[in-house]
């Protein structure tokens, strides 16, 4: 027979409060739906198996709402979650262990009275940046099949197509064999089950041999690589086609064009100094440029997906999935979140806006590059 755990059982043997667990049940979460005779609600053996999935994700750090998105995932199953559990809990445990090393040496350092530099002491927390936005990226980060049928038109009739910093693989084209490359193990953890088979490589160093693929594409991704001229470079040496979704981060292009870097985020204009600019990554590889609009109601959470949205930029889990908050601190955030949360409730940033209301998309510098 099947074995029903009480909520009072479930509590002792998690650690977690009935009132957490009455919580779980009012927001839909996680509800107990077998009875006792006698009337009493209690945990079947699925409720208990969907209660545990909660409670890791909650333990590295999810937010509710994402661990929503991912145990209602209907392409995930109990086994999937299980392997990218245990791909997160991995990842944690050896950041973890590297920090317990820096620290161990820094302590050695000082038992002989040697006092490590300033940059030595930030390196122990000098993760990849996908390593700490990373786990937002479920809850906010999902395809948009505008931008997506654009970036496959450009791939052509290429069959082959390696994806470049693939991330959770949101753009992969469903109808073609696809091989994905990503450094970061907590978005290969995130990748789906089913998902294209993901190699851990860095764009500069493409493991493949020449002409391996009919096509390379990378998705939102060449500012985060160290080298991207370098990493364009080894895209054209693996395949016959090359497609890049990039942006124009010009002061025309995108900086002075879009409100939120423009009014409330200066800062992002030190983030692409002494980047080379799109106009060159296209040159590089001899690439003709398109310009990407982003529909209103963009289903994609990156950086300027809210242009006619603004009240999403206020919420703690659509910033944390965008590097460009994590790039500018939480001082610069702050503060920007506070201006634009004021100029929202006065009205003012409607008056300044008001030419964007109308429009179904906006061209913002997104663009394509297609060599």
């Amino acid at each position: 027979m099947e074995e029903h755990l009480t909520v009072g059982r479930v509590a002792e043997l998690t650690g977690v409060s009935v009132r957490t667990l009455h919580h779980y049940d009012e927001i839909a979460l996680v509800r107990p739906s077998a009875r006792t005779a006698a009337g009493y609600r209690v945990y079947s053996a699925g409720d208990v198996e969907r209660l545990r999935e909660v409670l890791a994700y909650r333990r590295l750090g999810f937010g509710l709402r994402e661990i929503a998105d991912l145990v209602d995932d209907p392409a995930t199953d109990a086994v999937a979650h299980l392997r990218r559990l245990r791909g997160l809990l991995l990842e944690q445990r050896d950041r973890a262990a590297a920090m317990v090393t820096a620290l161990d040496r820094e302590l050695e350092a000082r038992a002989m009275g040697i006092r490590t530099t300033p940059e030595e002491q930030l390196k122990v927390f000098g993760a990849r940046l996908y390593e700490v936005i990373g786990s937002a990226y479920p809850a906010t980060r999902r395809t948009e099949p505008r931008i997506a049928a654009q970036v496959w038109e450009a791939l052509g009739d290429a069959r082959t197509v390696l994806n470049v910093g693939a991330g959770t693989g949101s753009y992969e084209p469903p109808d073609r064999e696809v091989t994905a490359v990503e450094p970061s193990a907590v978005m290969r953890a995130q990748r789906p089950a089913g998902a294209a088979p993901c190699v851990a490589a860095a764009a500069e160093r493409l493991p493949f041999e020449d002409r391996s693929f009919d096509a390379a594409m990378a998705f939102s991704t060449v500012h985060h690589w160290h080298d991207p001229i370098a990493g364009l470079r080894e895209m054209q040496r693996v395949a016959r086609r090359v497609v890049v979704f990039t942006h124009d981060a010009s002061d025309a292009g995108w900086r002075r064009r879009f409100w939120l870097s423009r009014d409330y985020l200066p800062e992002v204009s030190g983030l692409v100094a002494g980047r080379p600019p799109v106009d060159r990554l296209a040159r590089v590889i001899g690439a003709r440029m398109e310009p990407v609009l982003i529909p209103w109601d963009c289903a994609d959470g990156f950086f300027e997906a809210y242009w006619r949205r603004p009240e999403a930029y206020l919420e703690e889990e659509v910033r944390r999935a965008v590097s460009v908050w994590a790039r500018v601190g939480p001082e610069a955030e702050q503060r920007a979140v506070a201006m634009l949360s004021a100029d929202l409730s006065s009205g003012r940033w409607a008056e300044r806006n008001r030419d964007l209301v109308d429009l179904d998309a906006a061209e913002l510098g997104l663009r394509l590059l297609v060599a």
